[in-house]
């Protein structure tokens, strides 16, 4: 693989948008790889995207963690029962681009010409700590109180 200069933003957000857990991985990173490190204090359902399928994945956070990972199938995968707050809670990904896109825009964390790797990361976390006091922040209305639910 040849040399990449970028960044990217792993989080992991409850329903009321407020950031859970959050990495930082080089641009050409498995977004796979940080799950385990990130799910492994969050307890419940993790809702994430098809770029985080994979059987090893699910079998480890079975294993060592209090999480199920849930996603939605590719194309040509047998179809899976969710029960149908999960089926929900699925369809309300959209929840998680709209917290980055404030983080894009808003906290002004995608920004490409920094000069120094102390400089970007003086304004990555000033951008996460922006978001965490901003005081309305996407969420997900009507939500019942069913124990911690988290996406990625």
């Amino acid at each position: 693989m040849g040399w990449f200069y970028g960044f990217k933003l792993h989080a992991i957000i409850n329903h009321k948008g407020e950031l859970v857990s959050v990495k930082v991985t080089a641009g050409n990173t498995d977004d796979r790889a940080p799950v385990k490190d990130m799910a492994t204090p969050v307890f419940g359902k993790v809702f994430g995207d098809r770029g985080y399928i994979s059987k090893a994945l699910n079998a480890w956070l079975t294993k060592h963690s209090d999480t199920t990972l849930i996603t939605k199938l590719r194309r040509h995968m047998k179809p899976q029962l969710l029960e149908p707050m999960d089926e929900v809670l699925l369809n309300h990904r959209s929840l998680v681009e709209t917290v980055f896109g404030e983080l894009k825009n808003l906290c002004q964390i995608e920004h490409s010409r920094h000069r120094s790797v102390t400089g970007f990361i003086t304004n990555l976390l000033s951008g996460l700590i922006a978001y965490c006091w901003f005081p309305y922040k996407p969420t997900i209305k009507n939500m019942p109180q069913q124990g911690q639910v988290a996406t990625l």
